[in-house]
């Protein structure tokens, strides 16, 4: 079929100046469009001279972006012309496109834009779903060369700078993302969470005056090598989640003291301070003694200067047991009282409850009272649970709280809290004399950290050192070997916000990739989205 060049060539070609249309054909969903080059001659690209002779043409098909859904393939026909200069070392050169196509594209400039966007915003085996859905159907390798064809971004050098770690191999292999403080954006990415890789960027790009970081050593290393200058400000997340694991240790250390009746008993008999009795699980059972004796083998192996991750070679065991076991103080702390799952009768036990105590205790009439309700129950599981209402003391006392929640409302602010929390942490506290004081430590040091009074770091490091609660004292002893850039972290605005606003999206391409992308093509997609 035939159709008015004139109107093709401004619906195809438009914004295109130097390309005219011969003829269209449509056939079997797919719009063939022959075009030629409307110049009289050209220009050498190495001397610069024009010249109309033509020495021959050949033929290049470009594909384009869809029309109404089906695809466009055009025929160009290129000249090429002779070059008259005698002083000029090409003696022919080929009639250029520039705003249509690249050299030894088979593809147009406008699609290639259309595959680069969507290479980066679905990389490549969702990417070329799309594209075959919208009409110019491309693979997932084409459009990841796409991308990594592209040029990096230049952002230059930031005077704030973010730096923290991110997992390409969740334990296995971390790369470094570095930020803008004040912008925000990724500047670049280092393949290592060590310290040289950093020290290099930062002795590359001169003019870094603030880091904002974790409290991982080899960043702190790495800015003092690359950046001696400039001023390490620690992140105050990263702070305040430190202390919420000291003081669940403290707690975890003192959990006698949560159950009034546990500690009513240990001080009537004078139990010695060594023989802990939690609440909870059995400690005279076969696991139990598993676990003490696999808690007794980690602490001696650490004791030995071995490390966490060597011992889990040496045992065979995963990273993760072994740390649960050299985090806990005490091995009954690596026990873990039986959660009940939820049940399709979790939403319909109250109503259970209050018939039975009206009198209702027939299992037949208050299932089928459920029944009526289109609840999706059976007969087992009302009789189950009815045996257990039988079974139940009528004053059974509540159970204690539990170390989580108590560590919950120790570093929660207390505005947060229910009058019921405040009541059971107010009787907790009473109980006991070291975890009051740690929940003082714990409010001065909120204070300090909303209030940015970090000149007020150093005497809450001494009354907590003096204090010798067990793991707050830990804590506080430790950031006197980062006391700087802690200081500077409770004192300035500047924090580790951005970086981790950063690390978030990473995790989003990684799951765009599969988890299955290398470093350098996870960088490109980093820096350019």
């Amino acid at each position: 079929m035939q159709a008015d060049t004139m109107f093709w060539d401004s619906l195809v070609f438009n914004g295109i100046d130097g390309v005219d249309v011969d003829a269209v054909t449509v056939a079997f969903g797919r719009v063939d469009i022959v075009a030629r080059g409307r110049a009289t001659g050209g220009v050498c690209p190495d001397c610069g001279r024009s010249s109309n002779r033509v020495h021959g043409s050949y033929q290049r098909r470009l594909k384009d972006l869809p029309l109404a859904g089906q695809s466009v393939v055009i025929c160009l026909t290129v000249r090429r012309f002779i070059c008259d200069a005698a002083d000029c070392p090409r003696r022919t050169f080929a009639e250029p496109f520039a705003r249509l196509t690249t050299p030894h594209a088979r593809l147009t400039s406008r699609l290639g834009h259309a595959l680069e966007c969507v290479g980066l915003a679905l990389a490549g085996r969702a990417g070329a779903r799309l594209t075959a859905r919208l009409g110019f159907r491309a693979g997932r390798m084409t459009l990841l060369r796409k991308v990594m064809a592209l040029p990096d971004p230049q952002p230059g050098t930031p005077r704030v700078l973010g730096v923290d770690d991110f997992a390409i191999r969740r334990g296995q292999t971390y790369s470094t993302v570095l930020t803008c403080g004040e912008t925000h954006r990724v500047v670049d990415v280092l393949p290592t969470r060590d310290s040289a890789p950093l020290a290099v960027w930062l002795a590359n790009h001169p003019g870094v005056e603030i880091i904002c970081r974790d409290r991982a050593g080899a960043y702190a290393e790495g800015a003092r090598i690359g950046a001696p200058t400039a001023v390490q400000v620690a992140d105050r997340f990263h702070l305040w989640q430190g202390i919420g694991r000291a003081v669940e240790t403290c707690v975890a250390a003192h959990r006698e003291c949560l159950n009034a009746s546990t500690l009513l008993t240990k001080m009537a008999v004078e139990a010695p301070s060594d023989t802990k009795v939690p609440a909870g699980p059995d400690l005279d059972g076969r696991r139990a003694q598993r676990k003490k004796a696999a808690h007794a083998l980690v602490h001696n192996l650490l004791a030995q200067g071995h490390s966490r991750r060597g011992i889990a070679r040496h045992l065979g065991w995963s990273l993760n047991t072994v740390l649960r076991y050299a985090r806990a103080v005490d091995w009954q702390d690596t026990l873990r009282e039986n959660r009940p799952r939820p049940t399709r009768l979790d939403p319909y036990k109250p109503c259970l409850e209050r018939r039975f105590a009206a009198g209702c205790t027939s299992v037949t009439r208050l299932h089928h009272e459920l029944l009526a309700e289109n609840a999706p129950v059976t007969y087992q599981m009302v009789r189950a649970y009815i045996a257990t209402l039988r079974a139940a003391p009528a004053t059974a006392p509540p159970p204690p709280p539990t170390v989580r929640q108590v560590t919950g409302w120790l570093t929660r602010h207390p505005a947060t809290l229910s009058e019921d929390d405040r009541t059971d942490l107010k009787n907790v506290l009473a109980r006991c004399p070291e975890l009051d004081a740690a929940a003082r430590h714990v409010r001065d040091f909120r204070e300090i950290l909303t209030g940015r009074l970090g000149t007020r770091l150093p005497t809450w490091i001494e009354a907590v050192g003096a204090s010798q609660l067990p793991g707050l004292t830990g804590f506080a002893l430790h950031m006197l070997r980062d006391l700087d850039a802690v200081t500077a972290g409770l004192t300035l605005e500047w924090s580790s916000g951005s970086v981790e606003g950063a690390v978030n999206r990473i995790k989003k391409i990684k799951r765009q990739l599969y988890g299955r992308a290398g470093f350098e093509l996870l960088r490109k997609l980093i820096l350019l989205q």
